[in-house]
């Protein structure tokens, strides 16, 4: 469930522009309503004349309905919540901040086909479809309780952030084994965002580069948010048509060493010796302690000559001979310089 009290301090500064214009509802006449009137608490003079609000009617249960999955009922069942004008959610939110639990189940009763419309964006994203849209209306709830209608705008408007925030916030914290940071989910539903309306805008998946260039952000950015976007999957999870076999039996073991090169090693290190007795005193002295070998340490080539008692550049000329002989030695019996001095 989302976590509703992290909610209360992201307070939405809205904008008008942030709703999309299909989810502005196309409203249904207003009804008259008992106690004080929408025209009293609206400033209206004008006396206006309607028929009592009817409740949602509820459908009784049939055959059909009973063969029907739960999805197709409940959107039956929200299908009888009557919308409510711009002077109802002024009225009834103004009843709801006074307390009046029934106005406050009025505005969420009213508003869940927006719940619903929001949720049907992020289906296929890891959620079954009711579960997004309960997440979606724990964040109309907490819109019901936040919204100040002085502010002049419509409920819908409002209401569409905090909807979002919770859809978002449940699949990234309900689709992961790993739970990631609340800036760090924001910025991958950014590029999510950007790289559906490329999609849309451009009839192709758009590239990092054009998704990045979308955002103002840095390619490197845009790989990272993509990266941090993948899913896990279990090691366990059958593959193939007959599922006789799991992913694990799939994945090579990078630390496991290749029979023939560990055969060729041995071969290697055990005619290293042989080798090395080829190669006069100074040489193999040389050569063990550049190369680490025989319980040396690897050494400096001044550290060499300060150990044998020549200078530097002596040095380098016994090692470029020595590796010379080395090399002759070991081509004659089939094996590779490289694989000890490389």
């Amino acid at each position: 469930m989302a976590d509703l009290t992290r909610l209360d301090a992201e307070e939405p500064a809205v904008d008008m522009d942030i709703v999309d214009s299909d989810d502005r509802d196309n409203r249904s006449e207003p009804v008259s309503l008992d106690g004080d009137t929408p025209q009293a608490l609206t400033g209206e003079t004008e006396p206006v004349n309607r028929p009592e609000p009817r409740l949602p009617r509820r459908r009784t249960q049939s055959a059909y309905q009973a063969s029907l999955d739960a999805t197709q009922i409940y959107l039956n069942e929200i299908g009888y919540s009557p919308l409510l004008s711009a002077e109802e959610e002024v009225y009834f939110s103004r009843r709801a901040q006074r307390g009046d639990a029934a106005a406050r189940a009025r505005m969420i009763e009213s508003n869940l086909r927006l719940v619903v419309k929001i949720a049907r964006r992020y289906m296929n994203r890891g959620l079954a479809f009711l579960d997004l849209i309960e997440e979606g209306n724990l964040g109309l709830i907490r819109a019901v309780e936040k919204f100040d209608p002085e502010r002049g705008f419509r409920f819908s408007t409002y209401a569409t952030w905090w909807i979002r925030q919770t859809i978002e916030r449940a699949i990234m914290n309900q689709t992961r084994t790993i739970r990631l940071p609340i800036h760090v989910i924001k910025e991958i539903n950014q590029y999510l965002r950007a790289a559906r309306k490329l999609t849309q805008e451009l009839d192709h998946e758009p590239s990092v580069e054009e998704i990045a260039d979308h955002m103002g952000r840095d390619v490197e950015d845009v790989r990272r948010m993509r990266g941090l976007n993948e899913g896990t999957t279990s090691v366990d999870v059958p593959i193939g048509r007959d599922a006789d076999r799991v992913l694990l039996d799939a994945i090579p073991d990078e630390n496991n060493v290749d029979p023939v090169s560990a055969l060729q090693d041995g071969d290697v290190f055990g005619n290293l010796e042989a080798w090395l007795g080829e190669l006069t005193e100074k040489q193999r002295a040389v050569v063990e302690r550049r190369f680490g070998l025989n319980g040396h340490d690897r050494a400096t080539l001044e550290q060499v000559g300060n150990e044998i008692g020549v200078t530097r550049e002596r040095v380098r000329q016994i090692q470029i001979d020595a590796l010379r002989r080395l090399r002759e030695v070991m081509e004659r019996e089939g094996f590779s310089q490289d694989a000890v001095f490389g």
